[in-house]
């Protein structure tokens, strides 16, 4: 099998340098088992889990694997602290964080091994979490799925990797072995996948949902504000198009309703949630009203994702999904684009080292 030598698989202690990214309500330790054991890194997704699930998600990863896998958590949690002290208990090897964690964070967590990697969309962004002492940086172009930004992956990388002298693992817009080549070339350590995963066999995400997915192509899916306030990439359906022509009053009549089903199913109280809203617009410019909005996130994703309701649910997706036919297992989907990718390195660079292979 074919194998490629990073600053990523070196840091973080996998076999290749693919990583599947922490998608709510689908990174669980099913997903994130069979990746590991394929030799790529899988996290799990905490955002969406109470602190029990969170500790009961760990030890059913740690079953399923002996490799190394990350959590990803939110840094503006309200129990992140707490959540910090279980990753370092359980050992786990990699925290991410879709927002920028704080610098006693990163500090306590590298004190106890842990490997820290942020999310960042901007070249700022990566030199302010690089200066903190993050190992490593995820850095997503607009193509990606959930929430992104403007810039292409193929302008963001370039000028995030001119920035900081830490691994970066380019996202948005990878699926195959060409894009973890090019991503090589252009000087980053490994990519990051998140749709093409969540089209895996090992992905929990109810087969229908796979397969309606799958019907859609390059065009299938749209950045709304709707959903919670802020550019979101889902798939382009009825429900969103209702969303898109909804009126404001409407659409902050739905997301108290859904605040509310999100309290109970979390067990987070009102106060407690009110203060994630405060942590959510510190630093970020947004009204309470979009506060108030960002509840629609997590319910409109669980009813597509956990309840199968394509009529009901938001499908956070990328670009990909376009060129996206198959559903292969996390294994056959590692494998072949390592292979695929190292198959075009070395032709490109023959004598290459970081090509190597293994019987």
């Amino acid at each position: 099998m074919s194998t490629l030598d990073t600053a990523l698989t070196r840091l973080v202690g996998v076999r290749h340098p693919v990583v599947q990214t922490g998608m709510g309500w689908v990174a669980g330790p099913r997903l994130v088992g069979a990746v590991a054991d394929a030799g790529g890194l899988g996290i799990l997704a905490s955002a969406t889990m109470t602190f029990a699930e969170l500790e009961k998600a760990i030890a059913e990863t740690r079953q399923r694997t002996d490799k190394p896998f990350g959590v990803n958590l939110r840094a503006d949690a309200t129990d992140a602290p707490e959540r910090v002290d279980l990753l370092i208990k359980e050992k786990v090897a990699v925290a991410s964080f879709a927002l920028a964690p704080r610098k006693e964070m990163i500090a306590k967590l590298k004190d106890a091994g842990v490997v820290v990697v942020p999310s960042i969309g901007a070249a700022r962004h990566a030199e302010k979490v690089a200066s903190w002492g993050a190992d490593a940086v995820i850095v997503q172009g607009g193509e990606g799925g959930g929430h992104t930004g403007g810039v292409a992956t193929t302008l963001l990388l370039p000028s995030v990797l001119d920035a900081v002298d830490i691994p970066v693992i380019a996202a948005g817009g990878f699926f195959d072995g060409r894009g973890l080549a090019a991503a090589l070339a252009y000087g980053a350590a490994g990519v990051a996948m998140g749709t093409r995963f969540l089209l895996t066999q090992e992905s929990t995400v109810p087969d229908e949902v796979k397969r309606n997915y799958l019907g859609f192509g390059l065009d299938g899916t749209v950045v709304t504000t709707r959903v919670d306030g802020m550019p979101h990439r889902v798939l382009r359906t009825d429900l969103v198009d209702g969303l898109e022509k909804a009126g404001t009053l409407r659409g902050l009549t739905r997301a108290v309703a859904n605040a509310a089903r999100f309290r109970a199913i979390t067990g987070m109280s009102w106060p407690t949630m009110i203060r994630e809203g405060r942590a959510m617009r510190h630093g970020r410019d947004l009204t309470w009203a979009q506060v108030l909005m960002a509840a629609n996130t997590p319910m409109l994703l669980r009813a597509g994702l956990v309840q199968g309701r394509t009529d009901a649910g938001v499908l956070a997706s990328g670009q990909v999904v376009g060129m996206v036919t198959d559903l292969p297992t996390c294994a056959d989907l590692i494998t072949g684009v390592v292979e695929q990718a190292t198959g075009i390195l070395t032709k490109l660079a023959p004598q290459s080292p970081a090509v190597t292979g293994t019987p």
